[in-house]
């Protein structure tokens, strides 16, 4: 028995942080179980490595590293005098692990393509609650640490807040593997700053300069990587592909695709069945990454044109042109290219929203609106983080910016 528990206390080489350990046995099962697993065949940032190469890390890696940094806040709390028990810091461990246990394949690019009644976070509950019953209801103080049911509201900030472990780790982890040096924070800095008052997360005030530039980062690389606009081009054809073979699916026109993927193109489900028909989760269980790409390289030689075109544009890395700007495109501009589409492709009304796009895309890093930042002060007073701060005016951080942007065939251009 003893030597089964020391094989559970395993150690994890992270390129990001060095050493993260796996702290019990639970921990342990968590992280072999088959859902668990399925996170290392999600790409973390979509179709983001078609823009920047390195960009190949998964929802597996961001989330031991979100348990890792988890960890390291409550080690720092404890150490500044706050009593957390062993089971409140398993509990929150556990939130923090599978609070991206519900992510479809290429994370945010799917997003309500697959499932289109659900986001991730309600799926992540629904596994959550999965978890529970087959490990016999010792991940109920994690579920409601992650609800933010629990008494300790400061534990639910470190899962889910404007300073979470969560956003520490994405930004860290994708800066690192995209390269965008940009986006560089200094997530021990912050950590080590941490506190507790009236049982709200707080950073001391030796640290604002470091959540000035956490903020400044997370802006950039909302700009310059999460929303690129080569980024917004290839999801945005990879959601129409899914789209199209959806349709063509439920008319009956074969579409060939993993079991999984069929099962899921071919229905149409309540949310209630998706809650609770366990034939849904189970076969969106089974998706991951390779079940899209893999079945969308089958429809590169389908016979619907438009499958087929726009399966072979993403294979071959020959996305749309995207354009980007603040103000709303012109009217007649906009006309002009959707004339030239359906002259070139030979196709009607209802089929050119298959090779034009237009939407609008929004960020700003820090809601004022929501859960603050607060800053504790030396003499014990509280102050958000926009008030607080004297070297930069974090209210611009706070103002959200929209721009609107077209997506179509870059050959139209010729036409």
């Amino acid at each position: 028995m003893t030597q089964n528990i020391l094989n559970k206390r395993k150690i994890i080489n992270d390129p990001v942080y060095g050493f993260i350990n796996i702290p019990d046995d639970l921990i342990f099962d968590i992280i072999e179980h088959p859902y668990f697993q399925r996170l290392r065949r999600i790409k973390q940032l979509g179709l983001t490595h078609l823009v920047y190469p390195g960009a190949l890390h998964t929802r597996f890696q961001h989330s031991l590293g979100a348990m890792h940094l988890m960890q390291e806040a409550i080690t720092v709390l404890k150490s500044k005098g706050h009593k957390i028990q062993p089971i409140e810091e398993q509990g929150a461990l556990i939130a923090i692990l599978l609070h991206d246990i519900g992510h479809g394949p290429f994370s945010h690019a799917l997003e309500n393509s697959i499932i289109d009644k659900l986001n991730h976070e309600d799926i992540s509950l629904i596994l959550m609650h999965q978890f529970n019953d087959e490990f016999k209801d010792k991940l109920s103080l994690g579920i409601d640490i992650y609800n933010h049911n629990y008494s300790k509201n400061y534990l639910s900030q470190l899962v889910s807040s404007q300073l979470d472990m969560d956003r520490l780790d994405y930004l860290k982890r994708d800066t690192f593997f995209t390269g965008v040096s940009e986006g560089v924070i200094g997530t021990e800095r912050i950590i080590k700053m941490l506190n507790v008052s009236n049982d709200q997360l707080v950073v001391e005030e030796k640290g604002i300069y470091s959540l000035e530039k956490f903020l400044i980062a997370r802006r950039i690389m909302y700009w310059q990587v999460y929303l690129h606009k080569t980024v917004l081009s290839a999801e945005n054809m990879l959601v129409k592909i899914l789209k199209r073979a959806g349709i063509l699916a439920k008319k009956g026109i074969e579409v060939p695709a993993t079991p999984s993927l069929k099962y899921l193109l071919t229905n149409n489900f309540s949310e209630d069945e998706i809650q609770n028909n366990p034939d849904v989760l189970s076969h969106y269980t089974q998706l991951d990454d390779f079940d899209i790409f893999t079945s969308i390289k089958t429809w590169v030689n389908h016979k619907d044109d438009i499958l087929a075109n726009l399966s072979r544009s993403l294979v071959n890395r020959k996305l749309f042109r995207c354009e980007i700007q603040s103000e709303p495109f012109d009217y007649f501009y906009i006309e002009e290219i959707k004339d030239k589409i359906q002259k070139k492709f030979k196709i009607n009304d209802q089929e050119l929203s298959y090779f034009f796009y237009s939407d609008t895309t929004s960020n700003y890093a820090y809601n004022i609106e929501s859960d603050n930042i607060s800053i504790l002060s030396k003499s014990g007073k509280m102050a958000d983080l926009i008030e607080a701060s004297d070297q930069l005016d974090i209210s611009i951080q706070s103002t959200v910016v929209t721009k609107h942007f077209i997506c179509y065939p870059k050959d139209v251009d010729n036409y």
